[in-house]
């Protein structure tokens, strides 16, 4: 009887520790709508690179949706061992929970941002309402699919380009405001993440010009078949960074933080930077974007921090409760 116990205890304590191995040798990325291509051909090419280096096999596992709405999900107990996601405050947020070190931004270069993106127009083939800019997209009897700046940072971004280029023609606040405004009454519906905004204009034939990200082009080509939409580079946008950190929170539990900075760090390899390229998601490296001109078309680009002092401060001004957004998406559409 003693024996069997001791026995079933030792049983117990092997698979413990089997479970234990296995735990660190698997990451969970939580990450942002429309990057799921990305990550998928990512994960394959980490998964040999670190097989081939290091004699190990891994598993990653992914996780995506709107950015904001992923950040509340990790707040809230989601075991993410690395955050991938498109605004710096989503994962500002997680520092304030201290779900993320504070000095996340110093943990990588370039500010921990490996790739950034632009947002641009995706019309329908032969743009039948010949939309060319920004200025196009509030004319009456166009609608402009986008989504909930409040939920994700395709969002966020597409907002913050709106009013940025009213500014870049020399307008000011108030006159980006009166753009805003009126773009918005073009928004028949808000989309939920970037990939619900893709649903909405292609599957359910929704609005006339889709604003997102420029990766976005490549991956419905994929998923639906080229010659499905028109991209439309327009005079001017804005520049959007794409945030990484590790989770303290759970690596420190499971021991994966190795593997994660591990996974993390090889974004800014060459085979990294390459996979980004080829879903048309900027590379940081010169020589890489250099090489994919073909893909990235020259547009004029502005920082947040040249009108908006930084994200977090966009964050309160214009999505906070009551913000701007709340105050022009409420007003009856006319």
């Amino acid at each position: 009887m003693k024996f069997g116990g001791f026995k079933s205890l030792v049983v117990a304590a092997a698979l413990v520790a089997s479970g234990s191995a296995l735990a660190q040798n698997q990451l969970l990325n939580v990450s942002y709508d429309v990057a799921r291509e990305f990550y998928k051909d990512y994960n394959t090419a980490f998964i040999a690179h670190y097989k081939k280096t290091k004699g190990v096999d891994i598993k990653v596992d992914q996780s995506h949706g709107g950015s904001s709405a992923q950040a509340r999900a990790v707040s809230e107990g989601l075991a993410a061992d690395v955050v991938t996601f498109n605004t710096t405050t989503d994962v500002e947020f997680l520092a304030e929970k201290g779900v993320v070190a504070k000095d996340w931004a110093k943990k990588f270069p370039n500010d921990a941002s490996p790739t950034t993106s632009t947002m641009l127009f995706l019309v329908r083939n032969g743009n039948p309402k010949g939309i060319k800019d920004w200025d196009d997209l509030i004319k009456p009897g166009v609608q402009v699919v986008v989504v909930n700046p409040k939920l994700g940072g395709n969002g966020r971004y597409a907002y913050l380009a709106a009013w940025g280029q009213a500014r870049e023609k020399g307008g000011s606040d108030a006159d980006a405001q009166a753009y805003i405004s009126k773009l918005y009454k073009n928004v028949p519906v808000l989309a939920k993440g970037g990939r619900d905004a893709t649903a909405a204009f292609l599957q359910r034939n929704v609005g006339d010009v889709l604003i997102t990200f420029e990766s976005e082009v490549v991956s419905i080509d994929r998923e639906f078949g080229k010659g499905k939409v028109d991209p439309v580079y327009p005079s001017v946008s804005i520049t959007a960074e794409n945030p990484v950190a590790v989770v303290e929170r759970t690596v420190e539990k499971k021991g994966t933080a190795e593997l994660a900075k591990a996974y993390l760090d090889f974004l800014y390899s060459d085979e990294g930077q390459e996979i980004a390229a080829s879903h048309a998601i900027r590379p940081r490296s010169e020589a890489v974007l250099k090489k994919h001109a073909d893909i990235f078309k020259p547009i004029k680009q502005f920082t947040v921090g040249k009108y908006f002092g930084s994200l977090g401060e966009a964050q309160k001004t214009h999505f906070g409760d009551g913000g701007y957004f709340d105050k022009l998406f409420t007003e009856p559409k006319k």
